[in-house]
């Protein structure tokens, strides 16, 4: 389990190919000492097993399924990364409970920076629109923010984001036309799937 607060920003320093899987060697130097070989880390949201662990840098197994659902496919070696380790129980809880399971990959259409906030809009895919509310919790690229407008007509979904959050994450790189992936609120996932249900009977 993770809560959408990103603890590093990373970078990808290699990236080994093979026919059905890949392993992503990233660099973050704060994070690294606190992995162990087996954990669950989320980069850029996906939550990936750690297969070894250096003193500034791990890797990571990623099925080539998984590259292809998500932004991970699209790395190259400097890409950075969002990095979060798993939640502990013990811990104060910010952000929103989050799997670490990409369900989308949005597109960046709009930045508009302001004065305290920018504006960020992304068009998500149309069968993740029903999960996404006004004021909602939504994770872009392993980050939890807060839906500001959500737009059903051209599925359009706005966040506004602070100074903390485009300094400790990718999303200060993000520019028009570049991908993010999306993982919408799990309880919503689950009412739907019950509503469902109730209906079939």
């Amino acid at each position: 389990m993770f809560t959408g607060l990103v603890q590093e920003l990373g970078h990808i320093t290699s990236i080994a190919l093979s026919e059905s899987s890949a392993v992503l060697t990233i660099h973050t130097p704060q994070s690294a000492p606190n992995i162990n070989k087996g954990d669950s880390v989320a980069i850029n949201g996906a939550c990936l097993t750690a297969i070894e662990v250096g003193t500034d840098s791990f890797s990571a197994d990623v099925m080539i399924q998984t590259l292809r659902m998500t932004n991970l496919g699209s790395l190259v070696t400097g890409s950075p990364v969002n990095i979060e380790l798993s939640a502990r129980l013990d811990s104060l809880m910010g952000g929103h409970i989050m799997q670490g399971h990409v369900d989308g990959v949005a597109e960046v259409i709009e930045r508009s920076p302001g004065e305290k906030w920018e504006k960020f809009v992304v068009t998500i895919p149309e069968s993740l629109s029903p999960f996404i509310v006004n004021q909602g919790s939504i994770a872009l690229d392993g980050i939890s923010l807060t839906v500001g407008e959500i737009n059903d007509s051209n599925n359009q979904v706005t966040v506004w984001l602070i100074p903390e959050t485009l300094a400790k994450t990718n999303l200060s790189q993000k520019q028009v036309g570049d991908s993010v992936n999306v993982e919408v609120d799990v309880l919503a996932k689950y009412v739907q799937r019950l509503v469902q249900k109730a209906v079939q009977k």
